[in-house]
């Protein structure tokens, strides 16, 4: 994507902007999220107290990510992926058969409320909520507004399948691209499961084991798994550790945790990338490999070590609910990428200078969101909410909404009233040009820092084109266009 950007609109803001905003998304969301929820499986498993568990588990990563690499990753995702969807449906079998079906599912996680008979207005958000199984909930008054999850929803998944360097340094290691496509679709498919064999799962839990789960106060829900804000976070963890044979929970446990490695792997492969060859080679322009391999390590151990400092923060925020926590901070990231990225493909009057005010605005008001999260934290359950009329009229879903719809009108406006690209400059690159011929020189903008950039992209696409002969230098090259360096 920042690369997608650079080649659109020309310059190097915006390619410097998004790689910024994907790193910060990595750093506040995605790293402490997979540290803190693998830690969780190995505190359910083996009673590890939790921070025991963390430093294990990055030791492990460590090693991974040092030894490792894309290749390694990619290998074991593979292998992983198979072994925890038949787990995940074995499980999901068990459970059903345990809970006694899918109705029964239903009535007992209704009625999993931990014997509490004294219901008040300040306990009563321990208990399931009445529009539980609802997808389109009431707009105002619901944890999720069905129109702003819709919305929301489309507008980050946008993003989040284009832009993730995650995903899309995958695609880009494809062997061709029928196997990248193929890849995405059948990404695409395996979408659709996670309700069958994670969400439902997560209800029986509930329904099974109400007195860890369903905990009634917060008291009880610091007894049961340390966390005032309650134990949902355990649900899954829980369920695996106390419904599958042993035999199959032993492998589960393992292809779990190694998934949990292999996520954090590829999140901190990608980062290291991005890194170094979107930000650190601006300061540094002749950079050799070894300052640039150098330059990788040590951010990947910075970025692990905030993301361990950080879970103390992440594990009340939202109400203690990691998803919520999650989707919030990655809807105020990414919904004003979406905007820019769909009218630079579609729009060809789209400009450089509205594409950038269009993001820089809308991060703002994302931003602003953002830090009043923490300022004003979602109370807990039978604490008072006294935080302002912002922050409880405007459920957190409508953020991103707002935020692409800003940058949306801002990215038009702006663009009227600036100078058009000019049409040489746009051949194969939006969707209407996508079949002009690029001829050598023209095909490409390119900004400050023109004959530097313009030289390195042309050495390496001539590399790549005569690279089953390669030397290690050309290697290095090849991987920094497909961004699929070995950190």
């Amino acid at each position: 994507m920042p690369e997608y950007l650079h080649r659109r609109f020309g310059g190097q803001r915006l390619r410097i902007m998004f790689s910024i905003i994907v790193l910060l998304n990595l750093i506040f969301v995605n790293i402490p999220i997979d540290l803190y929820s693998g830690a969780l499986f190995i505190v359910e498993s083996f009673e590890w107290p939790l921070y025991v568990a963390v430093f294990a588990m990055m030791g492990v990563v460590a090693l991974y990510v040092l030894l490792g690499g894309l290749n390694t990753v990619i290998y074991t995702d593979a292998i992983q992926t198979v072994v925890m969807l038949g787990g995940s449906v074995v499980l999901t079998i068990m459970a059903f058969n345990k809970v006694g079906g899918w109705d029964a599912a239903l009535e007992k996680y209704m009625a999993s409320n931990n014997n509490l008979t004294n219901i008040t207005s300040e306990n009563s958000c321990f208990l399931p909520r009445k529009d539980a199984f609802h997808i389109f909930r009431d707009p105002v008054n619901s944890d999720l507004p069905g129109p702003a999850l819709f919305f929301r929803t489309s507008v980050i998944s946008v993003v989040y399948w284009c832009g993730n360097q995650v995903i899309v340094q995958r695609a880009l290691a494809a062997k061709n691209i029928t196997h990248a496509r193929a890849g995405t679709v059948l990404a695409g498919y395996l979408k659709i499961l996670p309700f069958f064999i994670m969400v439902m799962p997560g209800v029986i839990s509930r329904a099974l084991f109400p007195e860890k789960i369903a905990c009634a106060s917060q008291e009880a829900c610091k007894k049961a798994c340390g966390n005032p804000a309650g134990c949902t976070n355990l649900a899954y963890p829980t369920l695996v550790a106390n419904i599958l044979p042993q035999g199959v929970r032993g492998i589960m446990l393992a292809v779990m945790m190694s998934a949990v490695i292999s996520s954090l792997t590829s999140i901190l492969n990608s980062a290291s990338a991005m890194f170094t060859l979107d930000l650190w080679r601006l300061v540094r322009k002749n950079a050799s490999n070894l300052e640039m391999l150098a330059v990788g390590r040590l951010f990947v151990v910075a970025l692990c070590v905030f993301g361990i400092l950080w879970i103390p923060i992440m594990e009340t925020a939202q109400g203690g609910q990691l998803f919520f926590y999650a989707t919030s901070i990655t809807g105020y990231v990414f919904a004003p990428i979406c905007s820019v990225f769909i009218l630079g493909v579609f729009w060809t009057r789209t400009t450089e200078k509205a594409a950038f005010y269009g993001v820089l605005v809308s991060q703002i008001v994302g931003l602003v969101r953002f830090v009043l999260d923490f300022v004003y934290p979602t109370p807990l359950c039978g604490d008072p909410d006294n935080r302002p009329i912002i922050m409880t009229a405007i459920n957190y879903n409508y953020i991103p909404v707002i935020q692409a719809v800003l940058a949306f009108i801002i990215v038009i406006c702006v663009s009227l009233l600036t100078e058009a690209t000019s049409k040489d400059k746009l051949a194969g690159i939006t969707y209407w040009t996508r079949n002009d011929t690029v001829e050598f020189g023209k095909g490409e903008q390119v900004g400050d820092d023109d004959d530097y950039e313009k030289s390195q992209e042309n050495e390496e696409k001539m590399q790549i084109k005569d690279n089953e002969n390669a030397t290690d230098d050309s290697k290095w090259a090849i991987c920094q266009y497909k961004k699929t360096c070995l950190f």
